[in-house]
């Protein structure tokens, strides 16, 4: 049975019974998850690799939709609606909960083109409205000072760093509610990481956070809550110092003190 402490703060999301298994698998690759996802809170997921976190993460946005045959059960609910329901317009979705991806990869065009990429396509076409949501994208993901002087240029011209924070501000750009992060500094070195960790924290302020991450520190460093999975299961879900200094599980003990994993 799964130790998972009820939150105080407003939800953002919600977990229910959700299960979720791969096209021609025989056996669910989660199964019955029940957590809540506070509103403005950084919620992070850590376990041994296969454990279920990225496609927890995943499920969020309703990325395993663009691969045929998988298959949901339960209830993730997101302002009082079942987002895994077949009415659920994707589109509009994928606008509200934003992903950032382990690798970041920039669009081949220029740095203002990158971020100015979802807002078109939600139809947005006025230059000043377009020019000035796209500085205020780079400023909120602390890049605009950087590339301020070369909006023009590509933007494969940046580096690992520059790009995830590019990324982040394509993501914000659009002003999601919610932000998945899936492992978004384990392909950069440490000062990029900081960086990134840093931007991560700031932006609770305006969104709902959950991050997968392999890196317990990082875990302990930036968020508010987490969540330990083990073999697609749930094992423990409380604030995070709680889960880091007194945990209720065992499992949850021998996986930080690094017995297993």
């Amino acid at each position: 049975m799964a130790t998972i402490i009820d939150i105080t703060e407003e939800k953002e999301l919600e977990v229910k019974n959700f299960e979720f298994t791969y096209a021609g698998a025989d056996a669910p690759s989660i199964k019955t998850l029940n957590m809540p996802i506070a509103k403005n809170s950084i919620t992070a997921l850590i376990g041994p690799s296969g454990c279920g976190k990225t496609t927890l993460l995943r499920a969020f946005n309703r990325m395993h939709d663009l691969y045929p045959g998988n298959k949901y059960n339960g209830e993730i609910l997101f302002k009082n609606r079942n987002i895994l329901a077949d009415r659920e317009d994707l589109i509009k979705l994928r606008i509200q909960i934003g992903m950032i991806f382990q690798k970041p990869t920039a669009f081949p065009m220029s740095i203002f083109d990158n971020v100015a990429y979802g807002m078109r396509l939600q139809g947005i076409k006025n230059k000043t409205e377009l020019q000035d949501r796209v500085e205020k994208a780079l400023k909120d993901a602390a890049i605009f000072k950087e590339v301020k002087e070369r909006l023009k240029h590509d933007a494969n011209g940046l580096s690992g760093g520059q790009q995830q924070r590019l990324c982040i501000a394509r993501a914000i750009a659009v002003e999601p509610e919610v932000l998945l992060f899936d492992e978004p500094t384990s392909a950069l070195d440490p000062i990029s990481t900081a960086g990134i960790e840093e931007l991560i924290v700031e932006l609770k302020e305006k969104v709902s956070i959950v991050i997968v991450t392999h890196n317990m520190q990082q875990a302990a460093r930036v968020s508010d809550y987490t969540g330990f999975m083990y073999l697609g299961e749930l094992i423990e879900f409380g604030r995070t110092e709680d889960i880091f200094v007194t945990p209720k599980e065992r499992l949850t003990e021998e996986y930080i003190t690094g017995k297993f994993g």
